[in-house]
Formats: structure tokens, sequence, C-alpha cells
């Protein structure tokens, strides 16, 4: 396999965009990334284009050749796409396989692109969205089992049972998970691009509306629209047309089982360490998958960062802050800089390509070498379905 580099990446601001479509934004992002690898669209040498996408069918009405539709004002018609639908990892699944067309010597410049639109006029029907990546077989069943109350999405009483095992099996408390709302709206104020930031305190969080369960709204990651792009290739052609490449030294995606809960982020993890030849202590930042707060505590122990338990106690030091030992979401996370769901796993990756570059502003992390990003998405029960894990070099 050859060394596979980032060349260039680029994303729209996450959030509500009424008046766009999705081949509007899809064009913003991926102009910006073309741009930033030092290609033009016309005469690209990018052989092939991966599109990330989960509910383009039901809510815009857009199947089968959703993005040779939405890649149609951008210059990348008559390149080679492949349609990417993985949940909330379809964003790091496409970049996956963008990797693997450039590893393995199919093509020289292959480009991931992700992209969402969730904000429609009627919410439930984004819901139902959501609610589709269960198994529709047992939905009646499923959805008893967590307790759904039939509005509002699913997947928030799926985190509420994962909060509250977590609760059960550690120190951390109620509090903690607001904290972690409260650090990552922060990072998020640093972050153009955010959908939300601004600065919350731990009793505003608790006294907000609940969601589900301990889960109160700032703790979990809103409906967005957005689009984000990555430009893989060799490092000799990054070199060739003056990109600032980043190595991409794993990429990993992972099945879920069902009935088995905990065993899909740390499966990926030591796969991933493997690959790209680090350990956990070797890390300096980290974007994980927070749909909802708990979860930024869950992953990090999953990870292997700390030992089980232990993530509340990074959390209170403040280690897990920009200017922390390990900044966790210093975009701001889910939570704060939304969740797009194609084009999420991406903008994990686009934050951390920054941070390696040293160009991330007011919420850089100083010296950043090695950065991780942990994507997952859909529903076995009780664990998800499909988890990444991609871990890049300066």
């Amino acid at each position: 396999m050859r060394e596979v580099v980032v060349a260039g990446v680029g994303m729209t601001a996450f959030g509500k965009h009424p008046g766009r479509s999705i081949t509007s934004l899809v064009t913003e992002s991926v102009g910006d990334a073309l741009a930033d690898a030092g290609v033009a669209a016309a005469n690209s040498p990018i052989g092939a284009v991966f599109y990330g996408n989960v509910a383009s069918g039901l809510l815009q009405g857009q199947e089968s050749t959703r993005g040779q539709h939405a890649i149609c004002e951008c210059g990348l018609q008559g390149i080679p796409l492949i349609n990417v639908e993985n949940a909330c990892a379809s964003g790091s699944t496409a970049l996956n396989q963008a990797w693997l067309a450039v590893a393995s010597g199919q093509v020289d410049m292959a480009i991931a692109i992700g992209a969402e639109k969730l904000h429609v006029e009627d919410k439930s029907r984004a819901f139902a969205a959501m609610t589709s990546a269960l198994n529709q077989d047992r939905l009646d069943e499923l959805a008893a089992d967590l307790g759904h109350s039939g509005t509002g999405s699913i997947f928030m009483d799926v985190y509420a049972r994962f909060a509250t095992w977590y609760l059960q099996r550690s120190d951390a408390t109620v509090e903690d998970f607001a904290a972690v709302s409260v650090k990552n709206h922060e990072h998020g104020l640093r972050n153009p691009k955010a959908q939300y930031g601004g600065r919350l305190t731990v009793d505003e969080v608790l006294s907000a509306r609940k969601v589900s369960g301990p889960l109160t709204v700032p703790m979990c990651a809103p409906m967005s629209d957005g689009a984000a792009a990555v430009v893989l290739t060799t490092p000799e052609l990054a070199t060739r047309y003056g990109a600032a490449p980043v190595r991409l030294l794993a990429t990993v995606v992972a099945a879920g089982h069902e009935g088995t809960y905990g065993e899909l982020v740390p499966n990926a993890a030591r796969r991933a360490y493997e690959m790209a030849g680090v350990g956990p202590a070797d890390l300096d930042v980290i974007e994980c998958h927070d749909a909802a707060a708990p979860a930024e505590l869950i992953v990090l122990e999953e990870l292997g960062v700390c030992e089980p338990g232990r993530a509340p106690a990074l959390l209170r030091a403040g280690e897990t802050r920009i200017g922390g030992r390990l900044p966790v979401n210093p975009s701001g996370g889910l939570q704060s800089k939304g969740h797009p769901l194609g084009a999420t796993g991406l903008a994990q990756v686009i934050e951390l390509v920054d941070q390696l570059r040293g160009r991330s502003g007011e919420r850089q992390v100083a010296g950043a070498r090695l950065a991780l990003a942990e994507n997952a998405g859909g529903y076995l029960g009780p664990d998800a379905a499909v988890a990444t894990i991609t871990i890049l070099g300066g």
C-alpha cells in the first residue's frame, strides 16, 4: 500500500441553511477543498469521488444517484463516483474508501464528500429519518425497550441509556455531563463554522429542558445542515501541487454486533493504533462523536486514553480543555459545531487537519502532532452499528 496524505480540506458553516440546496453546500465545500489542495476542478487530477449522505432519500426525495446530483455544479462530473451510506459514519467511511483507492494505486487522487440537510419544515420527518437507522422489523420492540415516547429523536433515548449505565459504573455525575457541554460550547465559541457557541454554566445546562433521562437540550447535538470535503493523494503529488500535506496514518471501519456493548470502539481503536504504530498516550488532540455529552467521557475510556471510570477526573482537572494535556473536541464537537450526519465524520478530520497545520486560530492546540477522530452511527442494540477511527500525523 502507498502512503496517503490529506492535501486539501473544505467545509461550510454548520447550522440552518433553509435557502440553500445540498448541491450548493457541496459546491462550496468541494471548491474550498480543491483550492486548499492546489488543484482546479477543470482538468482535475481527481480519479474517484466518494459521497457520504444519510437522509436525502427520506427528506429531499433524492435516492439512488444522490452524489451524482450533489456534485453537478462543482466541476467533478464525469469522474467515477461511489455513494456511501453508513449511518452517522457515512463521511468517515467515504474517507476510508478514498484512502483505499489511493493507497492501492487505483487512483492518484480522490475526494471524500459528506453532506446533509436535516432542517425541514416538519421536524418529525427528520426524527423519522433517524429512526430508520434501527431494525425496522423490530422497531416497536426496540422503541419499547428504550422507553421512546414517540416524539423527538430515539437516539437521545439510546444515549440516555448509555449515560445511566455510565453513572452506575463510575463516579461520574450529571454535573460532569453538564461540564462536558459547558466545555464544548466554549470551544465552539472559537469556531466560526460551528452552529452554536457560547458561555454556559453547569447550572444553566442542568436546568434546561429535559430531553431523555439525564440529558438536557445543551447536552445533545442539534440537527444541522452542512457539507465537508477532504482531498487525498500521495505525498509526491501533494508536494507537486503546493499543498500542505498531513499524513493519514490509519483509517478503520468497524462493525457492531447485536447483543454486545462496549466492544465496538475499543476494537476499532486497537486496529487503528496498530495500523498507525502509535498508542493512546501519543495523542495530542481528539475529536469524538459526542452526539450527547456523556459519550465524550465514555469514548475517552474506550479509546484507552485513561482507565475505566477515570474520564471524569480528566474533565474535572481541565485536561480535556483547550490548553489542557489532551484537548477533546476543540471544534466544539457535535454538541456545539453541529451534526449534519453525512458530513460529521469529515468535519472531524478537517478540524484535526487544521490543528496539525497550526491554522485553528483561537482554538489552536499548541504543539499538536498526532490526532485521532472517532465517529460512530446506527444502532444494533445495545451498541452502535458502525464506528470509525482515523489517525492523522503532522
